[in-house]
């Protein structure tokens, strides 16, 4: 019988190629998609791979939807769900003092609780037959106090922390947990997240800086189904780790932050100028945000 897995947020990048390279490795794929009438640049890619994907309409940031969709993934699975991918995810920019509660909860509300959402349908299965997978997508910016993503940031901080609490929880029952942390992928995302509030006029350089570390990752991108290689990696190997970093600048950055101190990193936003920053932070961490690939 073949492992059944769950892709959340599988119209799109990391998602997309994460279920289309699970099911070439065999496993039944169940992807799931805010609207499957969108779905149609997956469906292809999946044709083109020989492989299918299974697709289910649910919105991870709606309990209700949430519920219907598990409901036919359980129902067409005979109740047994082999791995759970929780990929989707929102971006969101701003500074602190210019982001509103209620883009925090926004943003929170997709990239932590939709993965507690859907983590609550499948884990009593999982307990039950003593097994299973959880692969948690969270970020380089879940290690790393990004400058001018207040929302985003916060969200994958708290996802990094509720992953490894759920690890030590879960694994008495025999359930596995992988955090897969990406640097800068190729994917939709970065498109959509272009937003600047800058209402006060006070953070342009925190913006520019932000916006300039993007336009450099874009230049040296990963393709997402490298991403997704390292998802079936963490889902298979007998010798499991709890955190994978992978993409562009996600292992430079999280070694870096390990290897200086608070007061140095905060330091860092005391530059006088753009150029001193780069420079501090290419010494930090070996990347130069100036290389546009």
């Amino acid at each position: 019988m073949s492992t059944i897995s769950v892709v959340t947020g599988a119209n799109s990048g990391i998602g997309r190629a994460t279920a289309i390279h699970l099911a070439a490795q065999g496993h039944t794929v169940y992807g799931t998609v805010r609207s499957v009438t969108k779905a149609t640049k997956l469906q292809a890619m999946a044709d083109d791979a020989g492989v299918e994907v299974k697709l289910v309409e649910l919105d991870v940031a709606d309990d209700q939807s949430v519920r219907e969709g598990f409901d036919q993934i359980l129902s067409a699975t005979d109740g047994v769900v082999d791995v759970m991918v929780n990929n989707a995810g929102i971006g969101g920019n701003a500074t602190a003092e210019e982001c509103s509660p209620a883009l925090h909860l926004e943003v929170m509300n997709v990239n932590l609780c939709g993965a507690v959402r859907c983590l609550q349908a499948v884990l009593p299965g999982m307990r039950e037959r003593r097994r299973g997978t959880v692969v948690n997508v969270t970020s380089v910016v879940g290690r790393i106090g990004a400058l001018a993503q207040s929302p985003y940031v916060t969200s994958k901080w708290a996802f990094e922390g509720f992953s490894e609490e759920l690890a030590q929880e879960v694994a008495p029952f025999g359930i596995r947990v992988a955090i897969v942390e990406p640097g800068i992928t190729k994917s939709a995302i970065f498109a959509k997240n272009i937003d600047m509030p800058n209402l006060t006029g006070a953070y342009d350089d925190a913006y520019r800086r932000m916006f300039q570390m993007y336009a450099a990752g874009l230049g040296h991108a990963t393709d997402p189904f490298e991403v997704a290689a390292v998802i079936h990696h963490a889902v298979t190997t007998d010798q499991p780790r709890l955190r994978y970093a992978v993409s562009w600048a996600s292992k430079d950055i999280i070694d870096g932050r390990a290897a200086i101190t608070d007061e140095q990193w905060v330091a860092m936003g005391n530059a006088a100028n753009d150029d001193e920053y780069y420079d501090s932070f290419q010494r930090a961490f070996g990347l130069d945000l100036r290389d546009m690939g």
